[in-house]
Formats: C-alpha cells, structure tokens, sequence
C-alpha cells in the first residue's frame, strides 16, 4: 500500500483551513485505516477513527485498542475485501450532507453495514446514508456515425466527485465515486497520479472510447488515465 494514501490525512492544511471539525478529523483518521490487512482490524480502525467526534459530543471514548490502530504501523499482507470497503468510505463521504454533528456520527456507523454484513456481524440500526445520486443514464447518441459502431465506441460520459481513492502496492488508483461507481487504474498505464487533497475536491470526468475502453481525466490536470469499471 502507497505511503501516498495517507497525504489525504494532510488535506485541511494544504487547503489552509485554520480548524478542522471533528467530523474532518474523523475522515482523515478513517483513511489512514487503509493498509490493515485485516478486514476486521480494520472495521476495528474504522471506529476507533470516530474518536474526534466522539469527545466532541462528550460520549464515552472509542476502546484504546480501536484509537490506537488509525496510527498503528500495518502488519504484512495484502488489505482483503476491498470492494466493501470502498462501499463504507463511499457511504461515509455521503454523510457529510447530514448537517447535526450526532446524526452525523450515527451516519457514519451505520455507513459501516457492508462490511459488518461481510463479517457476520449485526447490522446497525437505522441512521442510514443518504442514498446515493443515480448514475445519469447514457442516451443513445443519434449522430453516432458507422465507424463509432464498428469500433464499439460506449456512448458513455460520467461526471462526478471522488467518494474515496487509494493506490495499490504498484502506484496505480482505485476510486469510488460519489454515485457509488468503482473504477481502477489499467496495470501499465503510462501516467501516475499524485493526490493527495480530501477525495470530495477531485472533479473527474470519466469517458468511453474506441474498443471498449476508459478514460478519466481530472478537472484542471489535462492528464488522461486509461481505466476499467469495477463496479
């Protein structure tokens, strides 16, 4: 797992934000629970990461064992389950639209259902996400011509935000995107990216092309990465 991930943690001081809310500090710590192995070290991490909030709102605070692994140095292995992880920061990115702090925080457990599900572990009550925005659906294009036919060219545009990223252990991206979508960075790509901002300010476009192929490109950076669609 790219050190590089864990720039996102850094994000409210790049954007000279003078204080961060408790909630930001949750997020941040959230990310750094990327590189535990362990799907359940890190459904561990991933609570321990509410602890900002928590002392905000006066609750009792996060076990110590949970709090201490969102700095803990990971153990060897490659993170399993990495879809529903995904899901979980993408379902926490979209409780941000819940303005009261302790809605917020219930939000944010709840988002955590997919891999409680996973683990055989109840799910919690109610405080659902907000839904997710509906992918726009791609209309047929009446002036596509015989060549964009013959070489299978997708009538595709996806406008949207980042939900979360991460990188894998070869520098290439996996991102969720606001609408729930998951796309990955094609192995020998020839470009890089190198973000490290809150995933909610990366604005990417992501377009079909000739051969049934991806590219997403990110507002302001004239870059193009070749992808494929994850879920």
């Amino acid at each position: 797992m790219r050190i590089t991930i864990l720039g996102v943690c850094l994000f409210l001081a790049l954007c000279g934000q003078a204080v961060a809310r408790p909630r930001d500090d949750v997020m941040i710590n959230a990310y750094r629970c990327a590189g535990h192995a362990s799907t359940r070290t890190w459904l561990d991490c991933y609570y321990g990461a509410a602890q900002p909030q928590r002392a905000a709102l006066g609750l009792p605070p996060a076990p110590t064992a949970q709090v201490q692994l969102t700095s803990a140095p990971p153990a060897p292995g490659q993170p399993q389950d990495l879809s529903a992880r995904d899901a979980v920061m993408a379902a926490a990115a979209r409780c941000g639209s819940v303005v009261a702090e302790r809605p917020w925080l219930d939000c944010y457990y709840a988002a955590a259902n997919p891999v409680r599900a996973l683990l055989g572990l109840a799910l919690m009550p109610s405080a659902a996400p907000p839904p997710e925005s509906p992918a726009r659906p791609a209309a047929p294009r009446s002036t596509a011509g015989f060549l964009d036919r013959f070489l299978d060219k997708p009538d595709l545009r996806v406008d949207s935000h980042l939900a979360s990223y991460r990188f894998d252990r070869n520098g290439f991206f996996i991102v969720t995107l606001e609408n729930g979508e998951s796309w990955r960075q094609i192995d020998g790509d020839s470009y890089f990216a190198h973000w490290s901002r809150k995933p909610r300010s990366y604005a990417v476009t992501i377009t079909g092309g000739a051969f049934g192929s991806f590219k997403l490109t990110v507002k302001g950076n004239p870059v193009s990465y070749k992808v494929e669609r994850v879920s």
